[in-house]
């Protein structure tokens, strides 16, 4: 479409030629002829002389004198933006029910719901208006699914668990597989009953091959507009708070809870029977052991204030220096020893 036309559909302010053809979006060091691309961190401005972009999105307060740009409160929020415009979602999903789905007894499906091949449904399943699932997941007894849900391939729902309304699961999601719960008998460990269920609140998105699992008693539950990376495990009985985000390959144990607005890294270990505050961040390989207040940023293993832990970093960095001057040190330290003795002894 035209410079100008994405202009208005990004409610920008249009500074140059607004007849410009923009075919594809691009990162201003790649970015071709054609290309809108945008400017958002300082670091990147060195590549403003030098981009071959057609036009650029940068903040109202920015200043570019060579290519044609559109002026926004927050170029890369409207970058995302125009993502979405140039590159629409693909809606090209499955159209009704394929013949090869195997539905349960009583289970209730709404209209405009469509449900690729080998799917398995159990009995008394709830699924609402316009979601659809890929093929080859499978959803078992009594469980709920809402209404414009996205559940891709392979994704399996274990009985009784519920996914609220506009969720997105991607491939290989298992959610209500039972807690790791076994009560040690003697050398050996008998097997707890995990009774519990999963909750997956709304407008929530979990990544490939995460596991949450069911909860004891009770709950495991994922609140409101969270958002779970790939390879990501969650235990039985876990809260994670409204608007959470959690990078791969972190686990967090039994019965922790997690604050609203949480931001967790790639890689974080967390215990359980312990709560993360709201606002709290815990930076990447961080192994969290204890409760973490509000707004803090933590890390390290075992983590604690990041301001603290850098410091004890600095000096880690500086130990084999540390350790020659200690060295030095103590053979000087002999010596005067030595001098000592000798003076008194009157040599």
């Amino acid at each position: 479409m035209k410079l100008s036309e994405l202009c208005t559909l990004l409610q920008g302010e249009l500074v140059g030629n607004g007849d410009i053809e923009i075919i594809n979006l691009a990162k201003i060091q790649d970015a071709q002829e054609g290309d809108l691309t945008f400017l958002a961190n300082p670091k990147y401005a060195k590549y403003l002389e030098t981009t071959k972009a057609s036009a650029i999105l940068v903040a109202k307060s920015g200043y570019v004198d060579n290519i044609a740009h559109i002026k926004v409160d927050e170029p890369y929020l409207s970058f995302q933006k125009a993502l979405k415009i140039v590159y629409p979602a693909n809606n090209e999903r499955f159209k009704g029910i394929h013949p090869t789905v195997v539905i349960g007894e009583n289970a209730n499906i709404a209209k405009d719901v469509n449900i690729g091949p080998f799917v398995y449904i159990g009995s008394n399943v709830l699924i609402g208006k316009n979601t659809t699932i890929y093929p080859g997941c499978i959803i078992i007894d009594d469980a709920r699914i809402g209404t414009n849900c996205l559940l891709y391939s392979n994704v399996n729902v274990y009985n009784g668990c519920e996914i609220q309304d506009n969720v997105i699961i991607h491939s290989g999601v298992v959610i209500g597989s039972d807690g790791f719960g076994f009560a040690p008998s003697g050398r050996q460990y008998d097997k707890i009953p995990q009774v519990g269920k999963v909750v997956i609140e709304s407008d929530v998105e979990i990544g490939a091959n995460c596991t949450i699992d069911r909860a004891t008693i009770g709950e495991t539950r994922i609140k409101k507009g969270s958002k779970i990376d790939n390879l990501v495990q969650i235990a039985h009985n876990v809260e994670v708070g409204e608007n959470t985000v959690i990078a791969a390959q972190t686990g967090i144990s039994g019965s922790t809870k997690l604050g609203e607005h949480v931001t967790v890294a790639g890689q974080v270990g967390i215990t359980g029977h312990i709560e993360v505050g709201d606002d709290a961040v815990l930076a990447a390989q961080s192994g969290i052991s204890k409760n973490v207040p509000k707004g803090e940023v933590w890390f390290g293993y075992p983590a604690g204030p990041i301001s603290r832990k850098k410091k004890v970093e600095v000096s880690l960095r500086h130990l084999p220096e540390l350790n020659i001057k200690i060295k030095n040190l103590e053979k000087i330290i002999i010596e005067l020893q030595e001098k000592i003795i000798k003076m008194e002894k009157g040599e």
